[in-house]
């Protein structure tokens, strides 16, 4: 499988921006599917964003569309998350995920759908 490993969490105020990066290795990096999730205290893990292989489609989460944009460098072997207008419930430990078992136009939001996962980075929106 492919190994994930995220960067980018921290500590920022309410309205404040982040931007999570996801590096993959051990495979070929177009060939997965990619997506965020995120889980809060207490709460189920849930999805936030993904982006197809091609890069061409993307998948928001209703409550981060128009502050929350994924892309992916495949040169880097990298999917990034741009996290602007923070909220407090925003805070959470974010995981990247990854999945070769879909065709190269569809942006996967269901957590089965990923085999492989990162360890997550937590972020914390203070109010």
């Amino acid at each position: 499988q492919v190994q994930l490993v995220e960067s980018g969490g921290g500590l920022v105020q309410t309205g404040g921006s982040l931007r999570l990066s996801c590096v993959a290795s051990g495979r070929t990096f177009t060939n997965y599917a990619m997506g965020w999730f995120r889980q809060a205290p207490g709460k189920e893990r849930e999805f936030v964003a993904a982006i197809s292989r091609n890069r061409d489609m993307t998948s928001y989460e209703d409550s981060v569309k128009g502050r929350f944009g994924i892309s992916r460098d495949n040169a880097k072997s990298t999917v990034y998350l741009q996290m602007n207008s923070l909220k407090p419930e925003d805070t959470a430990v974010y995981y990247c995920a990854a999945t070769d078992r879909v065709n190269p136009y569809y942006p996967p939001r269901r957590e089965a759908e990923f085999p492989s996962w990162g360890q997550g980075t937590q972020v914390t929106v203070s109010s």
